[in-house]
């Protein structure tokens, strides 16, 4: 594409509101040409084939399909098409699906527009750019440790005492009134989150790190 030719954009969201909004901001830039629009996730689908954009700017959180999954599916028929997911909204769910889904950008609505101009020339150019409180939620996530344990349940930890216990199956069955079966499932469900292979390892890693005290 040559200097002279606008980069051609595609704008998804289910706010009429929005989407005439960031119209006229396109409308502020000449190197930028709104092409297409689309007021939810299975529209954007479409019409993204039909008029081939540059770059989406898609919203994340709609009904029925939201952006992550209209992301998805844009890449698998349009693989060239760079999507920015602009929203409301930054949690981490939220950040992690979209730039797993293939976003190459993720912003907020709140973005300053000659922000979200360069943000859009940076995604043709195939440059990643993420709103700083997003970046920041990226962070924190990859300085989160999981350990095994944190999330058992009440009723897990019930079962994983008897286990410390050495109690058996049944044993735990009747001591808690449940059934054998639903022993057996708690106790599956314990060795899983213990991240352990049998009742013996699970019971040495709750002594060794004490977790029936935490």
């Amino acid at each position: 594409m040559g200097n002279d030719q606008p980069i051609r954009v595609m704008i998804v969201d289910d706010h009429k509101v929005v989407r005439s909004g960031l119209s006229a901001f396109l409308m502020a830039y000449d190197d930028l040409e709104l092409v297409a629009e689309a007021d939810s996730g299975e529209k954007a689908i479409a019409v993204c084939y039909t008029n081939k954009p540059d770059v989406v700017l898609m919203d994340l959180v709609m009904p029925k399909m939201n952006g992550a999954e209209a992301t998805e599916a844009i890449l698998k028929n349009c693989p060239q098409v760079k999507v920015i997911a602009l929203t409301s909204f930054k949690e981490q769910d939220l950040v992690e699906g979209a730039l797993k889904a293939g976003a190459i950008g993720y912003l907020l609505k709140d973005v300053d527009a000659d922000d979200l101009a360069n943000a859009i020339r940076q995604a043709f150019a195939g440059k990643p750019t993420l709103a700083p409180e997003a970046a920041q939620i990226l962070i924190q996530a990859s300085r989160q440790v999981y350990h095994p344990g944190i999330d058992l349940t009440g009723r897990e930890r019930e079962v994983l005492a008897l286990l410390v216990e050495g109690r058996t199956n049944p044993e735990i069955a009747r001591i808690l009134v449940v059934s054998k079966s639903t022993v057996k499932f708690h106790v599956s469900s314990i060795l899983n989150k213990l991240q352990v292979s049998s009742r013996t390892e699970a019971v040495a890693k709750t002594l060794q790190e004490n977790l029936l005290s935490h």
